[in-house]
């Protein structure tokens, strides 16, 4: 009998999990009242709802098309920096690819109705270049086109509004292989190229566009340590400069944008009536002490991660602590690019996920080595409850140790739930604390002139390996996202001009360097299968979202 009772109890199992997991799918059609039974916290908006909002806030979601499309070496599509930078063994976990990924390139109207039945009013979404343009410039493919115009076209129909990200880290590779992409000034015409492409295509119906989903990763990441393609770095396999490609990049970056909203304001905004911007992340950076040396450690910090982007965008001009700092080594831009740059945004998105501690390093290296390196910072940490002062590339080794299991690291916060302290999602950069989205959002209010902005992406994540009942209730989530929009709309009260919320992801999926260790997603996909399971997350935007009143 003890024989028999083994061999079905894992059977039973996993129908169980499955029957559980199958009905979080259907109960997504249901009211959001009549589904707070599964789990209590889905019921606890907090006091939020749409009507805490002003009039015409959108709430959406956020993916890139080379995490969640798939078809990577199909429909025409050239190959991305990205294709041939995971080919390396033991680049990513279980040396995972992106050549399936989620499959959203023929789910597309599955993950659509998914966002509909959320309650969602919008999808961010970008456009794989190499998809359009093979080559990166010359003969189009009109597959890869279809496909974007069936996206789009499903998305109107089902009343979601579309929001065009033209770039997100995905180069196409014949470029960098002429002349190494970002590093050559050839790159900014052909990325205006592709996007007046894009904007004569989709243009009739996109009224939303970004050039280019975080600049500042797509250069440090990219070309500073080399955690990210191309894999470039001082002392990187693929060769590189880390004291001076890094701003090279930012700089072409920088003007490829601006060239790309000036094709659009000149020719076809007025009729097209859109709008267009560029996403940012921001990091909040609080200084550890009450000291001025402290407070200049964190000022610093924005500088080089926030304002590298956006005081060009504003003021035609780097921070003046760059200019002090990186001197000759920072591309200076001419009159006539300043006035080109200068006003290039009608909105900008921030993307905000964590905030870390800042503090003076005390003595600083005047001999150039990186541009992490020329902040001049000491990250604070915590190992065992004890605050520790670490180097800033902290987080290029908090990445090697923690697929090693040799280091904990954790942000000093006081974010509670239920009965533990709990510091860090994930990724090991990712540490929850909900009022670091209130300072950086005041933050660019006070600096910048208060722009239109947009919460562009904001989440965390789970373990990959998270089974499907695992994964389905994600009870920390619904609290990192129901206090994390708290303090926004506590920015917004206070007079920030914050007009959409998007969380980021609509799905697990292709997590760049993690791969599939690391689950994102408002909705859990079994990898095997490709299921799409709605998690308690899912649930709680879904009653947020209908409440009428707060």
């Amino acid at each position: 009998m003890q024989t028999a009772m083994k061999k079905l109890t894992a059977p039973v199992v996993v129908l169980a999990a499955a029957a559980a997991a199958a009905a979080h799918v259907l109960l997504l059609t249901l009211p959001a009242a009549q589904c707070y039974w599964l789990n209590p916290e889905i019921y606890d908006a907090g006091g939020l709802s749409r009507r805490a909002f002003p009039e015409g806030f959108v709430f959406g979601t956020a993916a890139s098309a080379y995490q969640v499309e798939g078809m990577a070496k199909q429909g025409g599509r050239g190959a991305s920096i990205w294709d041939a930078f995971i080919e390396v063994p033991g680049t990513i976990p279980n040396n995972a690819t992106a050549d399936v990924t989620v499959d959203e390139y023929h789910r597309y109207k599955e993950d659509v109705n998914i966002m509909k039945n959320m309650g969602f009013d919008a999808y961010r979404f970008s456009i794989s270049w190499s998809r359009i343009f093979p080559n990166g410039t010359g003969k189009v493919n009109r597959e890869g086109v279809n496909y974007y115009n069936r996206l789009i076209d499903y998305m109107i129909q089902q009343g979601i509004t579309p929001y065009a990200n033209l770039y997100h880290y995905d180069l196409p590779l014949a470029l960098h292989e002429q002349y190494l992409g970002w590093l050559s000034p050839k790159i900014v015409e052909a990325f205006a190229d592709y996007a007046e492409f894009c904007f004569q295509t989709f243009g009739d119906r996109v009224k939303n566009w970004f050039t280019f989903n975080e600049p500042r990763c797509v250069a440090a990441l990219g070309y500073d340590n080399g955690l990210h393609a191309p894999g470039r770095c001082s002392e990187c396999a693929a060769g590189g400069n880390s004291t001076t490609e890094p701003y090279l990049v930012a700089y072409h970056l920088i003007l490829s944008h601006a060239a790309a909203v000036k094709r659009y304001r000149d020719k076809y905004q007025l009729h097209q009536k859109g709008r267009i911007g560029i996403l940012l992340d921001f990091v909040w950076y609080e200084p550890f002490s009450n000291s001025s040396a402290d407070g200049a450690a964190a000022q610093r910090a924005r500088d080089f991660h926030l304002g590298w982007f956006l005081d060009p965008i504003i003021n035609g001009r780097y921070p003046y602590s760059m200019q002090e700092i990186v001197k000759d080594r920072l591309p200076l831009f001419s009159d006539e690019e300043s006035r080109m740059v200068k006003g290039s945004i009608d909105y900008v998105g921030i993307n905000h996920y964590t905030s870390y501690y800042m503090k003076d390093p005390g003595t600083w290296n005047l001999m150039p080595v990186s541009y992490q390196d020329d902040w001049h910072v000491g990250f604070v940490y915590e190992r065992n409850g004890v605050p520790i002062g670490i180097h800033v590339r902290v987080l290029l080794d908090a990445y090697k140790y923690q697929r090693q299991g040799k280091l904990k690291v954790g942000f000093a916060s006081d974010y509670v739930t239920a009965n533990s302290l709990i510091v860090q999602a994930n990724s090991y950069w990712l540490y929850i604390v909900p009022w670091g989205i209130n300072k950086a959002v005041n933050y660019v209010k006070k600096t910048y002139e208060n722009p239109t902005m947009i919460l562009a992406e904001n989440g965390m994540d789970q373990p990959g390996n998270a089974s499907i009942t695992q994964g389905v209730h994600d009870t920390i989530r619904i609290r990192y996202y129901r206090d994390y929009i708290t303090e926004l709309k506590k920015a917004i009260d206070d007079g920030a001009r914050v007009i959409g919320y998007f969380a980021w992801s609509l799905l697990d999926n292709f997590e760049w360097r993690l791969g599939y260790t690391s689950r994102f997603g408002l909705v859990y996909v079994d990898y095997k299968t490709l299921k799409r399971y709605p998690k308690d997350s899912a649930f709680w935007f879904k009653h947020m979202l209908s409440k009428k009143r707060s």
